[in-house]
């Protein structure tokens, strides 16, 4: 391949580790990821595809995209890669695993019948930054009694790309989540990469994947729109930060010198940061409209829920003034 891949763009994961024939790679990897909770032992995993994907993206909707599949037991698994920190990680993943849980029922089955549902989540931003593991689980747990379990139906993974990056020497050979994190990294030198492919037969037919369906003029079409939609959604966020950040103190300043106080003064600058904040993702809502974005396009790709987004449009006054 000439171009260096970032593989851990969303529809490049999911060409490579999502599809039907994927199978022996995903196995592997949460097997690599599950071993935390003791559960590191799947045999086979059966894999949900979406086959309106690619339809989807070249039709200029915006979607978020992530990987599931049922595992033999009967367990779901959803995988989302989320590489910019949008303040929500926690709640967002909530949100994907309540989705599988409640769609695991039809109407008159026993509430017994629903399934565990696991949700693995690959972020690369600062996350829990008192935590130094690069990952971490989370369970249900009675608050006075941790060894009390509630219910085994819901288990949480984060496997933290930023933090494994500050390991000066991965333990490929022994950890097979190393492994899979030093092959998924843009910072692996070729040497490290081809060691960790000739060593592991997984992360070899997902490697032999990347380089096929590269060759695709489609496929690089898409994984190109996906890197500058998500490089516009972060220039656009951090925009209405500086600019919510200026605005603020700006306004806040002067609300702490109206109130001839130096607390007023750090009071009003955080109440005005907040204001700006606000004010300028406003403006960035308005102007996404105004390039024939719909309220939902919007929603989805600034993750900004889609009532906040028609409230912003629906107040042009706050947007403008």
């Amino acid at each position: 391949m000439k171009e260096k891949l970032n593989l851990l763009n969303d529809y490049l994961f999911m060409k490579y580790m999502g599809e039907k024939g994927d199978e022996e790679q995903l196995t592997a990897f949460l097997n690599a990821v599950l071993r935390r909770t003791g559960k590191g032992e799947i045999s086979s995993v059966n894999i949900i595809e979406n086959k309106a994907l690619a339809a989807e993206i070249l039709g200029g909707k915006t979607c978020v995209l992530d990987l599931r599949a049922v595992l033999a037991n009967g367990a779901k698994v959803n995988i989302e890669v989320q590489l910019a920190d949008q303040g929500n990680m926690e709640r967002r993943s909530l949100y994907y695993w309540s989705r599988e849980f409640v769609g695991g029922i039809n109407s008159g089955q026993n509430y017994a019948e629903l399934p565990e549902v696991i949700a693995v989540n690959i972020i690369d931003f600062e996350f829990m930054p008192s935590v130094d593991e690069i990952q971490t689980s989370f369970h249900l747990w009675e608050d006075r009694h941790k060894d009390k379990m509630l219910t085994d139906a819901l288990e949480m993974h984060f496997v933290n790309m930023f933090k494994f990056r500050r390991i000066k020497e991965p333990d490929i050979i022994n950890n097979p989540l190393h492994r899979w994190l030093a092959f998924f990294s843009r910072e692996t030198d070729e040497s490290t990469m081809k060691q960790i492919i000739d060593m592991d037969k997984a992360i070899e037919k997902a490697h032999k994947k990347v380089v096929f369906v590269s060759c695709d003029a489609e496929t690089l079409h898409v994984y190109h729109m996906r890197e500058l939609a998500e490089m516009d959604r972060v220039c656009g966020v951090n925009y209405a930060r500086r600019e919510g950040i200026t605005i603020g103190e700006k306004r806040g300043e002067q609300r702490g010198i109206a109130l001839g106080k130096q607390e007023g003064i750090t009071i009003g600058k955080q109440e005005g940061i907040a204001l700006g904040e606000q004010k300028a993702l406003s403006q960035y809502v308005f102007k996404l409209s105004q390039k024939s974005k719909s309220p939902k396009e919007i929603s989805e790709l600034i993750d900004l829920p889609l009532e906040e987004v028609n409230r912003i449009l629906n107040n042009k006054s706050t947007i403008r003034s």
